[in-house]
């Protein structure tokens, strides 16, 4: 009986702290839209490359090579902790 107790004075507790999160909202969250008075000019031409047209941006063979190792790198940890750990258990109750 305690621990339902206990159970109900915190699901009391959480829901006071929604409702005070709620009301804050409330409150301060039309303040946190208000924008410019007035909408900044767009910058001339593509951002992204001096004096070219939209293309690829970084560097994406390395990109890829970081991928392809974590793939590598996670298969390989999941083998080691399976070896280590026993590998797959069945039941030999029967």
């Amino acid at each position: 009986m305690t621990r339902l107790r206990d159970a109900g004075a915190h699901a009391r507790t959480l829901l006071g702290a929604l409702v005070l999160a709620g009301a804050l909202l409330v409150i301060v969250g039309p303040l946190a839209v208000l924008g410019a008075d007035a909408p900044s000019p767009p910058p001339a031409g593509d951002p992204r490359s001096v004096g070219e047209g939209p293309g690829l941006v970084g560097n994406p063979l390395f990109a890829i090579a970081i991928v392809a190792a974590i793939g590598v790198g996670s298969a390989v940890l999941t083998a080691l902790y399976v070896r280590a750990t026993g590998g797959a258990r069945r039941n030999r109750s029967r």
